[in-house]
């Protein structure tokens, strides 16, 4: 019986002329557009520089910066003042100013200050552009100590040459990517179960599925089964435009992918299926589904670690499965963690699937 439950809701959804391209068009156009725009990368920050030195040292200091890609030089004040009105209305991110004898102390004592004033609305880009221009002159003083002898003898030169694993250009889209890919199976296998039990509702042809002998597990799990396999077919198109387009495939096994998705397409078909259980019309369904998948999103460790959010949100994302897949799609791919280092995350989502399933089955009220 449930071949021909299932037959029913595939020709269902290929029966709407817009669930289709809905299913092709939506992972398409996020995996082409949205990695470069979640980008939290900070690069072209427009600079302003105060040069009260007008030396050497300090017209290279410059050239140094107007190299680097992550600022932009957009303007020179003679002032501090007049360097802070260009922040003010929105012309200048951040403020350089050269001390006067910034040449002579270099020289003379190896040591020279300078301020560096940064826009703050957007703390987290006032925060990186320091660091880098902190970076950038402290890398410029290395080169001086190397090329001059005279200057700072006493001190002895630290190089530091960093290696970054599993990531070594530090390109944030191969970051966002695999968490890309959950939010596409989250609003695709939790939007469109919930949207098509109420669809049936509001059209009355589900009392025709209620009439029947037509058990409510048996149901609920022909519901689910399409939804399953449109993830499969979601997640293969992510994988090969992850691929085509960025050169971006799975460090680890293929075979634990789909084994933490096909668990992971149960456990959002299930909360979509309970959110299509309480509610009575579409738009009362949509509202509801885009609440808890906007909540469970901006909390999953997709856009900032988990680890940066207060005690309290922390404690929250336990009982938020985004956060173990969004782990899971991560680590497989980027370090190849092998299916022994993701228990936790396999038992959490298992647990999951039975608690949101179960509910689903529970919560369907079917007439006799």
């Amino acid at each position: 019986m449930i071949r021909f439950l299932v037959e029913k809701e595939f020709k269902q959804i290929f029966r709407n002329s817009f669930v289709p391209k809905l299913i092709v068009a939506m992972p398409v156009l996020m995996m082409l557009v949205l990695p470069w725009a979640a980008n939290q990368e900070v690069k072209g920050v427009k600079m302003s520089i105060v040069d009260n030195d007008n030396s050497t040292f300090s017209e290279r200091l410059i050239h140094k910066l107007d190299a680097s890609s992550y600022f932009r030089i957009v303007d020179f004040s003679p002032t501090n003042d007049k360097a802070l009105n260009s922040i003010e209305i929105g012309d200048a991110d951040i403020i350089l100013e050269i001390q006067s004898g910034f040449e002579r102390e270099l020289v003379k004592t190896g040591f020279s200050k300078v301020m560096i004033s940064a826009n703050a609305v957007n703390a987290m880009k006032a925060g990186l552009s320091s660091s880098y221009l902190a970076s950038i002159l402290m890398d410029y003083v290395a080169e001086l100590r190397n090329e001059h002898g005279g200057i700072n003898k006493g001190i002895n030169i630290l190089v530091i040459e960093p290696t970054f694993k599993f990531n070594p250009r530090l390109d944030y889209k191969v970051f966002m990517i695999p968490a890309l890919m959950v939010m596409l199976l989250t609003m695709l296998a939790g939007f469109l179960p919930a949207l098509n039990i109420v669809g049936e509702k509001e059209m009355g042809t589900i009392e025709q599925i209620n009439v029947t002998p037509v058990k409510r597990l048996i149901f609920i799990f022909s519901k689910l089964i399409p939804y399953w396999i449109i993830g499969f077919v979601v997640l293969s198109l992510c994988m090969g435009l992850g691929w085509l387009v960025y050169g971006l495939r799975p460090t680890g096994s293929l075979l634990t992918i789909y084994l933490f998705s096909s668990i992971y397409v149960l456990v959002v078909s299930g909360i979509g299926l309970i959110i299509s259980n309480y509610s009575n019309t579409m738009q009362q369904a949509m509202f509801v589904t885009f609440f808890f998948v906007m909540i469970l999103l901006l909390i999953s460790g997709l856009f900032t670690p988990v680890t940066s959010m207060p005690n309290w949100a922390q404690k929250v994302t336990i009982v938020n499965p985004l956060k173990y897949y969004i782990q899971v799609m991560r680590l497989v791919y980027l370090k190849g963690s092998a299916f022994k280092e993701l228990l936790t995350p396999f038992f959490a989502l298992c647990s999951f699937a039975i608690v949101f399933n179960t509910w689903a089955v529970v919560s369907y009220r079917k007439s006799k």
